[in-house]
């Protein structure tokens, strides 16, 4: 009964604005995730930047996660229609620009700026187009959802994201093969053109609004100053990025060990397997969760994560030629379930984390993990690959990923253990 409740409220219980939405989401996440691919080999080995390039595909990941921030401030003043053309916009061009780098007709651009200045402005351009898409989109999602249909529309709006990152990459590694890598940024570019004319013609402003005061640049660095002098929250952010760390060496470091250590090419279709997995692994693993603290269940994830790469690690074998190296396929899949178990629960023990009465203030910084996972994930891959994968040791790579993970699970620990002392003296 239950589940044919569910059926019947995502059929009669949103709005036409609402699954107009959902659907701009689902293509951006293909651009994104397709993008996201292949990036870290494009810059490294097309643009030819060297392991340079991976540092700037985790700046970018950086940027794209910590400039929602600030690009509220942009939402909350010009509207989520016009906010979602100027992001699709911004991105249609940002994606040329960075594939344009790959191209013969960009080399002269580069040669008169610069190999680095230029690859450093395109994947800005982009990542200012990048922040403008989540205030937007989980911003519609709250004005045209009820308290009946809300979290379920929350549950719609994730799992599609998990679909842009599930099939963006394999929509990626038919663009490789078939056209070129560099093409891989012409398609998310040409999918962003597309958004944008979605976007024009049907999207629709959502009724009502925020009773909240609209959010200024002010406010928001007054913010930042209330959060970062909080040290029991921002500690915990930190040590939680470690978490993140680990998962970006999905698209920072193992394509590339995949594709020169294990001889498998297809390096898109590893990299689809977590949110694949996580699309399928979520609902059961929350409902068996749903009786675990909070806590417990962030680490016994963490945990389970971390030790996923151990496996990868205990098995640096070359597969036959074209065979799906299926010891990597297991041990992403293992990695999903440590997110599948943490994930759904950090939003709840962060919010506890926060004064009681600045929640709303707090939570708008709990995604600083991601963006800090990736800034440091990005030198690290580049760092792994060199000492690593091409010192011929390449079961090592992984042994350090894992313990990373490790030492942040004890992190985690230490702090609970910490403040939850405190707390319970005061």
């Amino acid at each position: 009964m239950e589940l044919t409740a569910s059926f019947e409220r995502i059929r009669t219980g949103f709005t036409r604005t609402f699954w107009v939405a959902n659907t701009l989401e689902l293509f951006e996440r293909f651009a994104f995730y397709g993008s996201k691919a292949i990036l870290a080999v494009y810059l490294v080995e097309k643009v030819g930047l060297g392991p340079l390039g991976n540092s700037l595909v985790g700046f970018y990941g950086f940027a794209v996660f910590f400039l929602p921030i600030l690009a509220g401030v942009v939402v909350d003043r010009y509207g989520f229609k016009k906010s979602l053309a100027a992001c699709f916009s911004i991105f249609c061009l940002g994606y040329f620009a960075v594939g344009l780098a790959g191209m013969p007709q960009g080399q002269g651009i580069l040669s008169s700026v610069g190999r680095v200045p230029y690859a450093v402005g395109a994947l800005l351009l982009t990542a200012i187009g990048g922040s403008l898409i989540k205030p937007c989109i989980v911003g519609t999602v709250a004005r045209t959802t009820t308290e009946s249909t809300k979290s379920l529309g929350y549950s719609i709006y994730y799992t599609l994201v998990n679909f842009g990152g599930f099939f963006g990459p394999v929509l990626a590694l038919q663009v490789r093969e078939g056209l070129g890598i560099e093409y891989v940024l012409v398609m998310s570019s040409l999918v962003s053109l597309a958004n944008l004319i979605g976007t024009l013609f049907f999207f629709q402003e959502p009724e009502g609004g925020s009773q909240a005061p609209a959010r200024t640049f002010g406010k928001v660095f007054a913010d930042m100053v209330v959060v970062f002098a909080n040290f029991k929250f921002i500690s915990f952010l930190v040590v939680f990025s470690g978490f993140w760390i680990m998962f970006w060496q999905i698209f920072y470091s193992l394509p590339f060990y995949v594709r020169d250590v294990l001889g498998f090419s297809k390096f898109e279709l590893i990299e689809a397997v977590d949110a694949g997995a996580i699309i399928i692994l979520t609902i059961p693993v929350t409902a068996l969760m749903k009786r675990v603290r909070p806590f417990t269940a962030m680490i016994l994830g963490f945990a389970v994560a971390s030790a996923s790469w151990l496996l990868i690690a205990a098995f640096p074998v070359p597969v036959v030629a074209g065979a799906i190296p299926m010891i990597v396929v297991g041990a992403i899949t293992i990695f999903a379930v440590g997110e599948s178990l943490q994930a759904p629960r950090f939003y709840e023990y962060v919010a506890d984390l926060a004064p009681a009465d600045q929640v709303g203030t707090f939570m708008g910084f709990a995604f600083l993990p991601v963006a800090l996972g990736s800034l440091a994930a990005g030198p690290l891959s580049g760092w792994l690959i060199e000492h690593y994968l091409k010192g011929g040791r390449p079961a090592g790579m992984w042994i350090v990923v894992s313990l990373i993970g490790f030492a942040s699970t004890l992190l985690m620990l230490a702090h609970d253990r910490l403040f939850r002392q405190r707390s319970a003296a005061r």
